[in-house]
């Protein structure tokens, strides 16, 4: 009877660290990482909501390239479109695959402002277009360079700040490259008296 109980005992005690050895591994991801019922970008809400900024600002920032390409009458502003469409189409990619690793939905189309930013641009033509296509993009990445300085800062998940500190060169580089463009489009093209 002894056997029989110790038999038993061995089996249960067995069968219990079986289960409790595969619910450890359903906590864990494929790279073997931790996880909980929460998003591991979501141990803020700040990465979260970083990530899908930075990803809806970067589809804007593509489309507006392409616009920039299409539209624009400066060589100079075509130029920094499609440096736009290339440089924020490689982020993007680079972002999906950090949203994807932390269970993050970004947006897969323009917001309401940025669909209105669109719609204002493509009514306008040659230098009209070039002034105010530069405008908006020294006004967006002066924004965008203060926002990853900060989360390349305070970003809590790993994934999420390399995004930020990997990106903020380009989008630094972008400003001065738009701060530069822009005031010769003002030149060139505003009417005397103003």
């Amino acid at each position: 009877m002894n056997r029989l109980l110790s038999t038993l005992f061995v089996i249960a005690f067995a069968s219990a660290m079986t289960m409790t050895s595969a619910v450890a591994q359903q906590d864990k991801d494929s790279n073997g990482r931790a996880m909980s019922g929460k998003n591991s970008a979501g141990q803020g809400s700040t990465d979260t909501a970083f990530v899908k900024k930075a990803a809806q600002g970067g589809l804007a920032e593509v489309e507006l390239g392409q616009l920039a390409t299409q539209k624009a009458a400066s060589e100079d502003v075509k130029k920094f479109g499609q440096r736009m469409v290339d440089d924020h189409s490689k982020a993007n990619d680079q972002l999906k695959q950090v949203a994807q690793q932390q269970h993050i939905d970004v947006p897969t189309e323009l917001n309401a402002k940025d669909k209105a930013t669109k719609a204002k641009l493509e009514k306008l033509s040659g230098e009209q277009f070039d002034r105010a296509y530069m405008k908006d993009m020294v006004q967006d990445h002066r924004k965008d360079v203060s926002e990853f300085e900060r989360a390349s800062k305070t970003a809590k998940d790993p994934a999420v700040k390399s995004f930020a500190e990997q990106t903020l060169p380009t989008l630094r580089e972008h400003l001065k490259e738009a701060q530069k463009i822009a005031p010769t489009q003002q030149k060139t093209s505003a009417p005397s008296g103003q």
